[in-house]
């Protein structure tokens, strides 16, 4: 039975490296597979799926007009990259592809903003993912890094703005919950 899986993390955890690990072991067992990114990061090109190691790969684009249940070819699984992009609408074809048309569906991305606040994407995935992993990563106190803040040029956290600003290590530190709420 095909599912839908979120596997999500504070950011520099490697989500994307392992997503990129989960296509080629697809592709060496002679599978399909089919990327998707959100077309609102465009840090290191659009329609790539990069990790800070190195690796990267092309990939098509979802953006809020993007049907996942019309424009999916067949494929063994889908893999998704910066998923608390996705919208609700796209959550729910995406569980629908899982669960009506057997597609495994593996959804990488971020569970909360530098405010603490759910994304929208990560929000549906939570109530409606068949599998939830979360990705460990290491806040620089030590303890378990779960969540965002956001720093200005200076170096000094931001606390207000828009939710999507993208940026990646010079505007964003994984910290863990009690650094999160005392920094």
């Amino acid at each position: 039975m095909a599912k839908l899986y979120f596997r999500y993390s504070a950011m520099n955890a490697g989500k994307s490296t392992a997503m990129l690990q989960v296509a080629h072991n697809y592709e060496e067992q002679g599978q399909s597979v089919k990327l998707y990114t959100a077309a609102i990061d465009n840090r290191y090109g659009g329609g790539k799926v990069t990790s800070r190691l190195g690796p990267q790969r092309n990939a098509e684009v979802f953006d809020a007009s993007f049907d996942f249940l019309k424009e999916v070819p067949k494929v063994s699984c889908v893999l998704i990259d910066e998923a608390q992009f996705l919208s609700s609408a796209q959550v729910k074809q995406l569980h629908q592809l899982a669960q009506v048309k057997g597609v495994p569906v593996i959804c990488y991305g971020l569970r909360s903003d530098f405010m603490g606040e759910p994304f929208e994407g990560a929000a549906y995935l939570l109530a409606l993912a068949d599998d939830i992993e979360e990705l460990k990563n290491i806040c620089s106190c030590g303890k378990k890094a779960t969540m965002n803040i956001r720093v200005g040029a200076d170096g000094k956290r931001v606390t207000s703005g828009e939710q999507i600003d993208i940026g990646g290590n010079e505007r964003y530190k994984h910290v863990c919950g009690r650094c999160f709420y005392s920094s």
